[in-house]
């Protein structure tokens, strides 16, 4: 039995792929760890709807595709994406276990929500997130996203929406 597993082992181990019911409990429980050091720069009830409730994934897992980040059986990385008209595709709902952060594992999701929805033809993908989430932001700028300019109400927080255009 080993203890020590080096990080390039650990990268290598985790997989990339669909979620399914039996994920639940274990998205939901990335959620809760990777937002956790939020809670408090978050009102109440958009804290709730980010970290969802076991009602809240199951409509998700149906209205959404999700991803996992798995290293065995633990999820520790996990992203949902869907089509909302014939030209865009939404992202919601990444995260990565914060002692996961750092080794590629979002931008991995990312690639795979991404390559989804270039695959339903869609030619726009957006994304929402908060002003506490700093470094999402530069992760998403990183990766192509721009402020598309519009902020809508959050549960009394400003969301603010990034947009990528996806090439055929």
């Amino acid at each position: 039995m080993r203890n020590n597993v080096d990080v390039s082992e650990q990268e290598s181990a985790v997989v990339i792929r669909k979620a399914t019911v039996a994920d639940a409990r274990g998205i939901l429980d990335c959620l809760a760890a990777a937002f956790e050091p939020y809670r408090i720069s978050y009102t109440h009830d958009a804290y709730l709807d980010t970290v969802l409730s076991e009602e809240a994934i199951a409509a998700r897992l149906s209205s959404m595709q999700i991803f996992v980040a798995a290293a065995g059986y633990q999820i520790v990385g996990t992203i949902a994406c869907c089509k909302q008209n014939a030209e865009d595709g939404h992202l919601r709902g990444m995260a990565v276990l914060p002692e996961c952060l750092g080794r590629g594992i979002a931008e991995k999701l990312l690639q795979a929500a991404e390559a989804e929805l270039k695959q339903q033809s869609c030619s726009r993908i957006t994304l929402d997130t908060t002003e506490p989430l700093q470094r999402a932001m530069r992760f998403y700028e990183k990766h192509g996203y721009r402020r598309s300019g519009k902020i809508t109400d959050f549960f009394g927080m400003e969301l603010h929406e990034y947009v990528k255009g996806v090439e055929r």
